[in-house]
């Protein structure tokens, strides 16, 4: 994304479950559909303007922009096709595609088969320092979305941005309610044990919510430096000395002039996935063209209040309420608490760039708001009964609707 200006460039990665189509067990077979395509295992695979490549696991498969785009009108179009390309292809593996954010009845100390191919040495680092056995890291399935920046001062606006919204956007977006064939304690179960699986080493991921820092030598100093050095005595051979390393929330890749947010749940559509993010890019386009004085009341916030309010809202989803008067102020708000799904709504009718936005994307977010986002759609239609075989109907419909490129409702 280098050379692109401050939201000039998008890109967003799709992560789905590959499951038995029968039992919708989780199905490691991620080589073997590479390898099919492409005529040999390899890391990722171009087909154009979007691109299919492996995760950490094999029951795994990433669907992404291949490079950066201007905007996400249509995008969900071509994703939508190759999910219907890869459920062809699976299907001569009684295979199909999965969506929501963690497999509801995946055992991982059991059923985690890393990927031993290309990048290979790096995973097997994870595993061996962190044990990547386990939800945070071998079930869950994320939408990230990257977002460009060019120079220290296009990097602080955006960052001081991301910052803040960050603790909201899981309430748009939460998956995850069930895990373990039971219901979890948090409606976005996947950023529960995403919070605590670099707990080895706290300085990998901090408190999810980056630090507020402004420039790129300040990151290099407070953030990627501590993290090296913690890490250092664990990875001697210095494999994961990178800044893929950083696993807050929302992660700074200079290399490419982007931030990555990774708090986004995976959603049932892509239509649903590319909605949310919309609002969210339209939200952070917002903040960023605050002025000076906006600008500096954004940077002075802490970790600890807005982790805070993160920590309340991957628990109770659509739910929460917020009672920070001093955060709800600072997005145009003057309440003293308000309901996180109202501050979505005020922020979706404030955004100035609505009437851009890709049609498609209404009815989603009418549906998100109105019914709340999917871990709760799906938290109403389990009702209670988590009996394996309801948990498959009910994972089915989710599976059919991924497939036939509908939003799901109870």
């Amino acid at each position: 994304m280098s050379n692109w200006k401050l939201l000039d460039a998008i890109g967003v990665e799709l992560e789905y479950m590959i499951v038995h189509r029968d039992t919708l067990d989780i199905y490691p077979v991620a080589d073997k559909l590479i390898e099919k395509v492409a005529g040999a295992i390899e890391g990722e695979i171009e087909f154009g303007d979007i691109a299919w490549s492996n995760e950490l696991v094999l029951h795994v498969i990433e669907i992404k922009t291949n490079g950066p785009v201007p905007s996400l009108n249509d995008v969900y179009k071509r994703f939508s096709e190759h999910i219907d390309k890869l459920n062809t292809l699976l299907a001569d593996f009684n295979g199909c595609l999965m969506p929501t954010a963690a497999h509801p009845w995946m055992d991982p100390l059991l059923e985690t088969r890393l990927w031993p191919h290309e990048c290979g040495p790096i995973y097997q680092a994870y595993n061996r320092i962190f044990d990547c056995r386990g939800h945070g890291w071998s079930n869950l399935q994320s939408t990230h979305l990257n977002l460009s920046f060019d120079g220290d001062e296009e990097f602080s606006r955006l960052h001081s941005a991301i910052r803040l919204l960050m603790p909201i956007m899981p309430a748009l977006t939460a998956s995850s309610p069930i895990l373990d064939g039971k219901a979890g304690t948090h409606l976005d179960s996947r950023m529960k044990y995403y919070c605590t699986n670099s707990a080895r080493v706290p300085q990998v991921s901090g408190k999810i919510i980056p630090e507020g820092v402004f420039s790129h030598a300040e990151y290099e100093n407070r953030i990627f430096r501590p993290m090296y050095e913690a890490i250092s005595s664990l990875d001697p051979e210095n494999i994961l000395a990178h800044e893929f390393l950083n696993a807050r929330g929302a992660i700074a890749r200079f290399d490419r002039g982007a931030i990555e947010i990774r708090v986004l749940d995976i959603q049932e559509t892509p239509v649903a996935d590319l909605a949310t993010t919309q609002l969210i890019i339209s939200a952070v386009k917002l903040l960023t063209e605050k002025g000076e004085a906006d600008r500096k009341s954004q940077m002075k916030w802490d970790v600890d209040p807005l982790s805070t309010i993160f920590q309340d809202v991957i628990k109770y989803g659509d739910q929460a309420v917020i009672s920070d008067s001093a955060y709800l102020s600072l997005l145009g708000l003057g309440s003293e608490k308000m309901g996180v799904m109202e501050v979505w709504q005020h922020l979706a009718m404030s955004c100035t760039d609505k009437n851009q936005w890709d049609s498609a994307f209404n009815k989603p977010l009418e549906i998100i708001f109105n019914h709340g986002p999917l871990a709760r759609r799906i938290e109403k239609t389990v009702a209670g009964d988590y009996r394996k075989e309801h948990l498959k109907g009910v994972y089915s419909r989710l599976c059919d609707c991924l497939s036939t490129h509908q939003m799901f409702l109870p």
